[in-house]
């Protein structure tokens, strides 16, 4: 595939948030809510700080080569496990819900992000191993959020009356139907057919919804030695006991996570505020909120009417580990704690949740990570290049909205006086001199005056816009065109990779297009990419 890319500053898009603006500066305000510059130096001295941490490398090892069993894996898949068990083998990670056929653009994006920067560590510290890592957020129990996909602008739903956690349901004809229905847009393209074939193998009836993420992600990224890590995991989550204990005995992070909210919150919108008890009660087909009794001696979890002594719960930790599942404060935890790594790679609204959990970090013991901002994409075709060129417009104008590009195309197009500035200071100017004039006589006409200022600028302000409004009119041809652009790359005026799936990408160039994201990507000091791609 022939494409270009082009960066620019993630600001300047105007789709990220001050809080995430402000971290890529690294401004001061932001330092003491992280740990490591999101730079070389940092990443260097997250390496040092989870040198001094045990790492369970040999249950996570152990874990990993049960999760594999019976799933093709590439020599550098089945290398890089073993490659844990190794104090000089880190992870760069990233995380993600098993939003099904893998939901929106970024979610690809973000692993291959993961993939690069391991590469680019490499031949920055050949005497250490990085191994890329997909931590699936399998536990995630809203299906609202996760059981969609948007295909050809068409929003394809699975209808299914399971509940719980997302990663535990499993395949019915309801998401059958979706892998037929896009196979209906798909199926007419070069590589359709290996997209259904790929669709069809990994999520057969029956099967959990996480291992078929995992089979569907191992079979797009296992030639680069992605490691995929379901902790919904009896096995793993007896590392994380003594921390569940903590939580359960002394509701600890949301303590923490207060007082780091009211410092962040006197300059950024706070994310997630976390609860008394940040865990849930994970069983069968429930997930449901763990909440200490109004005695404070015991707990309860209502939305399945249990009810435990501090004694029964502990005692129901210590049999079933699996039935105890961190939420957004803990996760996070969780996951650094059985994985090696060094460099935690998220979306804005993750890196800005993580921005209030340092503290919850160091009173565990946990070393926290490097945080990463996830590579982000705008996909667009050399036709669409050609005709925003002919617009006068260049990548960076694409950001703006429909309506004040084509305010833009006007004023620069137009022979037409269309503003009117001049007329507006003259008349101020006017209204000065009468105000003069009225004051010699009597200043308490100086009121007045400034009324009537006010009323005659208020309607040349209103003429002005109805002149650029009336201009505009003759330029439907290029109205229609902006909003044509704008509608293809911005989807529900959303960001086209918070939106699209890759299905389409995939069935027009196989991997190829995989291929493609790979060589765009940057590890580290990236932007916002425009990517062009040539026609065939």
């Amino acid at each position: 595939m022939d494409q270009t890319a082009n960066y620019l500053p993630y600001e300047s898009t105007g789709y990220f948030t001050k809080i995430v603006s402000d971290y890529l500066a690294q401004s001061p305000l932001l330092k003491p809510f992280y740990q490591h510059s999101p730079t070389i130096e940092g990443i260097a001295d997250s390496i040092k700080a989870r040198q001094a941490f045990q790492t369970p490398r040999s249950l996570l090892v152990d874990v990993l080569n049960e999760q594999y069993t019976g799933i093709p894996q590439t020599d550098k898949l089945k290398v890089n496990i073993q490659s844990l068990a190794d104090s000089g083998t880190f992870t760069i990670t990233t995380a993600h819900q098993p939003n099904i056929f893998t939901g929106p653009l970024y979610f690809i994006y973000k692993i291959i992000h993961a993939i690069k920067l391991a590469e680019e560590l490499v031949a920055q510290w050949p005497q250490y191993k990085f191994v890329p890592v997909y931590y699936m957020g399998s536990e995630d129990a809203d299906l609202e959020e996760l059981g969609f996909v948007n295909v050809g602008g068409q929003k394809l739903v699975w209808e299914t009356k399971q509940t719980g956690a997302v990663g535990r349901m499993k395949v019915d004809k309801g998401l059958q139907k979706i892998i037929h229905a896009i196979h209906g847009q798909a199926g007419v393209l070069p590589f359709g057919n290996s997209l259904h074939e790929l669709f069809s193998q990994c999520y057969t009836e029956g099967k959990t919804i996480q291992q078929a993420t995992l089979e569907l992600v191992n079979a797009l990224f296992g030639e680069f030695g992605l490691l995929v890590l379901i902790p919904d995991n009896a096995k793993l989550k007896t590392a994380f006991h003594s921390v569940v204990v903590k939580e359960l005995t002394e509701g600890f992070s949301h303590k923490v996570v207060a007082k780091t909210i009211e410092a962040l919150g006197q300059h950024y919108k706070v994310q997630a505020g976390g609860r008394e008890i940040n865990l849930f009660y994970l069983k069968d087909d429930k997930r449901e909120r763990i909440e200490r009794n109004g005695d404070g001696e015991g707990y309860s979890v209502h939305g399945i009417n249990l009810h435990f002594s501090k004694d029964e719960m502990l005692k129901e930790l210590e049999q079933y580990p699996e039935r105890f599942s961190a939420n957004v404060i803990l996760r996070g935890a969780f996951q650094e704690l059985v994985l090696p790594n060094i460099v935690f790679i998220g979306g804005g609204g993750e890196l800005a949740y993580w921005l209030e959990l340092k503290n919850v970090f160091a009173e565990i013991g946990i070393p926290y990570p490097v945080l990463l901002l996830r590579n982000s994409f705008l996909l667009m075709k050399e036709t669409q290049s050609t005709n925003l060129a002919k617009l006068g417009f260049t990548e960076a104008d694409l950001f703006e909205n429909a309506f004040d590009l084509l305010t833009i195309l006007v004023k620069r197009e137009s022979d037409n006086q269309l503003n009117l500035s001049t007329e507006l200071a003259e008349a101020k100017a006017y209204y000065t001199k009468i105000q003069q004039i009225t004051d010699k006589v009597d200043t308490s006409l100086s009121e007045h005056t400034m009324a009537l200022e006010k009323k005659a600028l208020k309607k040349l302000e209103a003429l002005e816009k109805k002149i650029l409004k009336a201009e505009r009119l003759k330029y439907q041809v290029q109205q229609k065109q902006i909003e044509k652009i704008k509608q293809d790359l911005f989807p529900h005026n959303s960001l086209q990779e918070r939106v699209d799936n890759f299905s389409l990408y995939y069935a027009q160039y196989g991997n190829d297009w995989l291929q493609m994201i790979y060589q765009v990507s940057k590890g580290l000091n990236g932007g916002f990419g425009i990517i062009t791609v040539a026609s065939n």
